[in-house]
């Protein structure tokens, strides 16, 4: 069995405002970057094996990748597209209040129907899960590393989890993900089992605890 940890990554300002991400490429705030040490804490004490890392390419991935890997030795972290966040295309940068404002009745459907909404100027979730869950089996089936370390966003965990648990893209809003949270996942025969989901008891040490799930 292979075990793959999917992370997310640690806080920015715009997830604190809660504003869209998306492909906008927002780096960690201090309370990220603190976040992505105690997720490196949290590895180290796992006892993995021969782990390799990869990350979305977008910076706030990349970084929490990066500082999470400094406690191994050699660590690189390798860019994965594959896990790159959802394009919200004219949402980026918008706060979720001006979003719902502008845009409500597509917004209303995101909140309900999320597997349904193609972004103006950006993408959906479909072409999303396609290009994630064929990352995840590319690594899971071909890497010769032993354990894995995935640092993604929200949208991709979500969407990943729900892929792996053999379900539609319903369940979507039911799954939460905090930053810097952790997924473990393992995987043999063709197959996933889920060991964790939103593991978050390596951030206790921070006064404000973890970020709500945005």
């Amino acid at each position: 069995m292979k075990t793959i940890y999917l992370i997310r990554h640690g806080q920015t300002a715009w997830n604190r405002e809660e504003v869209f991400r998306g492909r906008s490429d927002v780096p960690l705030d201090e309370k990220g970057r603190r976040q992505a040490e105690l997720v490196g804490r949290y590895l180290a004490g796992q006892d993995l094996h021969e782990p390799a890392f990869f990350a979305s390419p977008l910076t706030r991935a990349m970084e929490t990748a990066q500082i999470a890997a400094g406690r191994f030795s050699p660590a690189h972290v390798k860019s994965d597209e594959a896990f790159n966040d959802l394009d919200f295309g004219d949402w980026q940068g918008m706060p979720r209040e001006d979003v719902a404002a502008k845009y409500p009745e597509l917004y209303r459907r995101w909140a309900k129907e999320p597997d349904r909404v193609r972004f103006p100027g950006g993408d959906n979730l479909n072409a999303l899960a396609k290009r994630a869950e064929a990352g995840l089996y590319n690594l899971a089936e071909n890497s010769s590393a032993g354990d894995l370390v995935i640092v993604t966003h929200r949208v991709v965990n979500k969407v990943l989890l729900c892929l792996v648990l053999g379900t539609n893209l319903k369940p979507f809003w039911k799954i939460k993900q905090d930053t810097a949270c952790v997924n473990v996942l393992e995987y043999g025969k063709g197959e996933f089992i889920i060991g964790k989901v939103n593991e978050t008891c390596h951030l206790a040490s921070l006064e404000e605890g973890p970020k709500a799930d945005f």
